[in-house]
């Protein structure tokens, strides 16, 4: 264990932690500190302990919507491989320029994506690959098999 010095609000603490994170403790330190100086100039001098307890306040509401945020975005992406599965399953065959004229490519209806509440868009991507596009994820199906990037 290591030992840092840390200043939050004028005042210097005494931290431990462990070996190698001594600059992100300091890092951690000084953001508080940045919040409290930035709460002071907000509001005046309201008391020491009041700031404080603003700032962590400040501190755990994003951590709760950082939290809600990584939820919803894990849904989204439970919704993008159910629906990827679903295109699997169903034998979507995309083929590439060379072989356009001999053999008609599959790609699922649009609409029917839509309908199933996927949340996809089709979007051509290049000769030998489909893309669907969500807000945050994007699954590319190559020409075989499907994949996730």
């Amino acid at each position: 264990m290591s030992q840092v010095n840390v200043t939050i609000n004028g005042r210097q603490f005494r931290m431990a932690c462990e070996d190698g994170q001594e600059s992100h403790l300091q890092q951690l330190a000084k953001d508080l500190d940045e919040r409290i100086a930035a709460l002071r100039g907000q509001f005046g001098e309201i008391g020491d302990a009041r700031l404080t307890v603003m700032a962590a306040l400040m501190v755990a509401d994003e951590l709760a919507e950082s939290a809600k945020k990584a939820q919803r975005l894990e849904k989204e992406l439970a919704t993008l491989h159910d629906a990827q599965g679903r295109l699997a399953g169903r034998g979507l065959q995309h083929r590439g320029r060379a072989d356009r004229g001999a053999r008609k490519k599959t790609q699922p209806s649009r609409r029917g994506l839509r309908q199933r509440g996927a949340g996809l868009k089709a979007v051509p991507d290049s000769a030998d690959q489909a893309c669907w596009h969500a807000p945050h994820i994007r699954i590319t199906l190559p020409v075989r098999g499907c994949g996730v990037r």
